[in-house]
């Protein structure tokens, strides 16, 4: 992505680059290794990280006697002032910071928009795109390149049929959305890259957690990709020994670390290893296993779960993909399920035989009929969205346009190996509050969780944090988890459902 950006900006004389990723984990890993490859040549200042997390650590603030300890360096105040305005010719930033500035109405977000002006942006993981934003969205970005000089690039394995919106992105009273392929043929390029064999099972006829945990006992490395928490504890359970580790968004990043580094480590050695996870190991995550087993959920899920099987392409024989419907059929909220029964009936139209991962015109035909069937040229919140726009309501458009609709808030937790860190951040909260480098250093050891009710017992165990310098003003996002004993060195945060209103 970067060397075809880098390649066109030079041609049509555009001014910057913008990478623009849906994930934190890999918005992070990505300016990392630009920066190892263009700071080098061109200064600390080529390369510019913007994200909510994005920042320095301690050695930029100061620690001097003169009355301004703990106040941004010069450094640190320079970084901010480039990210206010993306000063910068390359900048990596994440969808939410990205595209919810393009719909908002303050100025803090806005201010850096001027730079869009002449920039290629290129948008990595394109289907991660929520279905209901799609139409408003592709018309804020067919603006950008028509009456502001943008070129806007959509890079995935599993490309959404966006050209299908073509007529609802006119109808918004923008250009329009009819995009061409940068790469030749690119259909020519699956079949020398099939690595894998994909297995589908029945999509009525549900397996049971007993006979998945039997299969899966009697495998050598084997990844399994269940679509809730729930059923990752529950298989996990149901296998309970040391060859079979566990990953979800339960885990804080630190753990989920760990995992990976045991899973790489057990793979590279030919060892054991079985992994049962969610779908946070599905993007970006660097796995290669002979084996994998997926339930059945949205088909791009089901192409990004082939992605972590015979990743590397050096085994002898080819992966192998097996899809299975678990005897507990529930999915994340959303159009999540919406997308699985979409996928569904696709395998009851053609039969296994037509479910062809491999074909960009399958996977065309499978987002044409999403598309249609969750009616996402007119749906309730694109219709509102484009009211707005249209009445020039600015704080609606801004209230209207969410990427991340559940409210979460963020907990840190007592992770064992890192228990100094833990009690350390838990000093500072006490003694200093709530700030930008405490959540920087908290975020290994942070789980975001949706919002609990009023009523639920969790609250027994969360201490929040309160914001730095106002000692009696407490805030709803930042806790910390006051209970060691509920994360569990495998599944990790497990609350119990019975707390008790113990904390003084």
């Amino acid at each position: 992505m970067l060397a075809f950006a880098l390649e066109h900006a030079a041609r049509y004389g555009l001014q910057r680059v913008v990478i623009v990723i849906p994930y934190l984990t890999i918005t992070e890993q990505t300016a990392r290794i630009y920066r190892d490859i263009l700071v080098p040549v061109f200064g600390e200042e080529f390369v510019l990280e913007h994200h909510s997390l994005a920042g320095v650590g301690r050695e930029d603030f100061r620690e001097d006697n003169e009355g301004d300890a703990g106040q941004p360096s010069h450094a640190e105040r320079r970084r901010r002032l480039l990210a206010e305005n993306w000063d910068a010719p390359l900048i990596v930033t994440t969808s939410v910071q990205m595209l919810e500035s393009l719909f908002s109405n303050r100025p803090a977000a806005c201010r850096k928009l001027h730079r869009l002006q002449r920039a290629v942006i290129l948008f990595d993981e394109a289907q991660t795109l929520p279905a209901h934003l799609a139409v408003p969205t592709l018309a804020a970005l067919s603006h950008l390149s028509a009456a502001y000089h943008a070129s806007v690039v959509f890079a995935t394995a599993t490309q959404p049929a966006f050209a299908h919106l073509n007529e609802a992105v006119t109808n918004a009273e923008a250009p329009g959305w009819q995009p061409h392929e940068i790469v030749p043929d690119p259909g020519s390029l699956f079949t020398p890259m099939k690595r894998v064999v994909v297995t589908w099972g029945s999509p009525d006829t549900p397996v049971a957690w007993d006979d998945l945990a039997a299969r899966l006992a009697d495998s050598f490395q084997t990844l399994c990709i269940v679509n809730l928490k729930r059923h990752a504890k529950t298989l996990w359970e149901k296998l309970d020994d040391p060859v079979t580790l566990h990953l979800s968004t339960n885990l804080c990043a630190a753990h989920r670390q760990a995992v990976l580094a045991t899973v790489r480590v057990r793979l590279a050695a030919s060892e054991p290893v079985r992994l049962i996870a969610t779908q946070c190991v599905e993007a970006g995550v660097d796995v290669d296993f002979p084996v994998v087993m997926r339930a059945w959920g949205p088909l791009d899920a089901i192409i990004q779960a082939a992605g972590r099987c015979n990743r590397e392409g050096r085994r002898k024989e080819p992966g192998r993909l097996e899809v299975f419907l678990p005897e507990d059929e529930a999915y994340p909220p959303g159009g999540y399920e919406q997308a699985t029964q979409v996928a569904t009936m696709l395998f009851r139209d053609v039969g296994e035989a037509g479910m062809s991962l491999d074909d960009p015109g399958f996977i065309t035909a499978y987002y044409s009929k999403l598309y249609n069937l969750a009616g996402v040229t007119n749906t309730r919140e694109s219709k509102e969205i484009l009211k707005a726009v249209k009445n020039g309501s600015f704080p609606d458009v801004a209230q209207l346009y969410r990427l991340i609709k559940q409210d979460a808030i963020n907990v840190l937790v007592p992770y064992t190996p890192r228990l100094a860190l833990f009690d350390d951040l838990r000093t500072k909260a006490d003694r200093s509050g709530l700030t930008g480098e405490w959540i920087r250093a908290a975020r290994p050891l942070t789980v975001s969780l949706y919002r609990p009710k009023d009523s639920d017992t969790i609250w027994d165990a969360l201490l929040p944090v309160p914001v730095a310098g106002w000692r009696q003003r407490e805030q709803n996002d930042w806790f910390i988890y006051a209970v060691p004993d509920h994360y569990h060195p495998q599944l990790g945060l497990v609350p119990s459902g019975t707390l008790n209103i113990w904390i003084a």
